[in-house]
């Protein structure tokens, strides 16, 4: 069978991709091992900055999205270790939201369903890719079930332990942070009034994120020892550790789904095109959760590349590697620059010297006495 791109990944940077492509001339491929099921309170939360949601909406998604189930960020605090603090507000930055709370299923089963519908794309669900090959005039790509699939570019979109970016033979460095991010939903005793917070403590970075109505998802960056230690409290002790390193900021906590952890790692693969494949999301890059930028990187690499691909002349060959450093140099600035700035923040919180604790405290109280820079840094995180 032959395709003009296909993608291996039907997470929400492959998935975008495909719907951004949907009105193209290109012929497309999307592989993935199982349907996306959709859940209820997913663990799995996002927040997606105005201009990723400008971009879900440019393709169709976030108008289609249940508008109950979505939560706006109109404010967010921001305090460290030894009382430094630094507040962002929605209004003083003259937008309507800093950021949308979504949930990953929500997200990913809309993309899902919009894909399936597309005339120029086949899916392959549920499928295993076996074998990768890159010719001068195709890349052939073998199925577990003997299917080949010939395709002028290959796009791994299956996550920071690729088996497309393996296939292709590059390697990559992962730097472990010897943290875990542990995740959970929580019911409140107090509303959260749109407010997200984070706190920068000695054991880790934690996360408040507002849900729809009186609930909370919280991420909780913190030591291997110490997020093994909260998966084995109780309900009732892990809702209190929570609402106590909080600072009790909406009340009292209802654990609403269980708590999860999953491993953190900074990774940046070397280069993200090469001759008929290409890389985006957590395939091309990993980053510290503590900015929240994570899957707002992957929606970005969909948009450049989609952007990249649909501008290809039909005398031209989209899988030709110069065609594709377009995407690559249009990519290469934020990336760097996110990954710089949330890898820095985490080590200079994770110094427990007292000098050093007073200084990064003074910077936080600091800038927030400044509205120019204060403003121009949250209209940077929100694209």
């Amino acid at each position: 069978m032959d395709f003009d791109v296909v993608i291996v990944g039907g997470g929400l940077a492959g998935l975008s991709l495909a719907v951004a492509l949907r009105s193209s001339r290109l012929r497309l491929a999307l592989i993935e091992a199982q349907e996306p099921v959709r859940r209820h309170w997913d663990a799995r939360i996002y927040a997606i900055s105005p201009s990723n949601v400008r971009f879900l909406q440019r393709i169709g998604i976030w108008d289609r999205l249940e508008a109950s189930l979505l939560e706006q960020v109109t404010r967010m605090r921001v305090r460290g270790d030894r009382g430094g603090e630094l507040v962002f507000s929605a209004w003083e930055s003259g937008v309507e939201a800093l950021a949308w709370i979504v949930e990953a299923s929500l997200l990913q089963d809309e993309l899902w369903q919009c894909a399936k519908r597309q005339a120029n794309l086949t899916a392959f669900v549920p499928a295993q890719p076996m074998r990768l090959e890159i010719g001068d005039r195709a890349a052939v790509l073998e199925l577990a079930d003997g299917r080949l699939l010939r395709a002028r570019l290959v796009v791994a979109a299956d996550g920071a332990d690729s088996w497309t970016r393996r296939a292709l033979g590059l390697e990559v460095a992962f730097r472990p942070y010897e943290q875990r991010g542990v995740v959970a939903n929580f019911v409140t005793e107090r509303p959260h009034l749109g407010t997200a917070y984070q706190w920068f403590r000695d054991d880790g970075v934690l996360a408040y994120l507002p849900l729809p109505g009186e609930r909370i998802s919280i991420v909780w960056s913190c030591p291997e020892a110490r997020a093994k230690a909260l998966l084995r409290l109780s309900a009732e002790e892990f809702c209190a550790q929570v609402a106590a390193a909080g600072e009790h900021a909406v009340g009292r906590l209802t654990l609403l789904t269980p708590p999860q952890a999953f491993p953190l790692r900074l990774m940046r693969a070397p280069r993200v095109v090469g001759h008929r494949w290409a890389l985006i999301g957590d395939a091309a890059h990993t980053i510290h959760p503590l900015s929240g930028h994570g899957i707002n990187l992957g929606f970005k690499d969909a948009e450049s590349l989609a952007s990249v691909l649909e501008a290809c002349p039909v005398v031209a060959d989209c899988g030709e590697e110069p065609w594709l450093r377009r995407h690559e140099r249009a990519r290469r600035e934020e990336v760097v620059l996110l990954q710089g700035v949330t890898d820095g923040l985490a080590k200079l919180f994770g110094v427990s010297l007292l000098p050093l604790a007073f200084l990064r405290n003074v910077g936080l109280s600091g800038i927030d006495r400044l509205p120019a820079i204060k403003n121009l840094l949250a209209r940077y995180a929100m694209g």
